[in-house]
């Protein structure tokens, strides 16, 4: 089953080459990448991009991870993200979904769904 990551990456990747936008984790890796004469923005987490595409890489960004979610929805279902999302945030293991209630909280799913599907799962779970 794909991730939402795996919905967005393809997209993401041509933002980034369409802006301008770059990771760098160092002095070095931003001097190899960047262009003279153009002033760049940190965003955070080592995504580096020009200015004057700020706003354009964090609008399209928002769009591509609202559809990432839809196209998650459409082909997984919530029951099977629910379930997906508990194994991998090892809810049955802590006993907690609270890593899950929030990894999904802009799925419009809800806690009452989350706990339904842990409670018919948890037998199932391989502890």
């Amino acid at each position: 089953m794909k991730y939402l990551q795996d919905y967005q990456e393809e997209a993401q990747t041509a933002l980034f080459n369409n802006t301008g936008a770059f990771f760098a984790f160092s002095t070095i890796q931003f001097n190899e990448q960047k262009k003279d004469s153009t002033k760049y923005i940190n965003m955070g987490a080592g995504l580096i991009c020009p200015e004057n595409n700020v706003k354009e890489l964090i609008e399209r960004l928002n769009s591509i991870y609202k559809s990432a979610i839809k196209k998650d929805l459409k082909e997984n279902g919530a029951e099977e993200i629910i379930k997906r999302e508990l194994y991998n945030h090892e809810c049955f293991y802590t006993g907690d979904i609270t890593d899950c209630v929030n990894k999904l909280k802009d799925y419009g799913i809800t806690v009452k769904e989350i706990q339904t599907i842990y409670n018919k799962e948890f037998p199932n779970a391989n502890l």
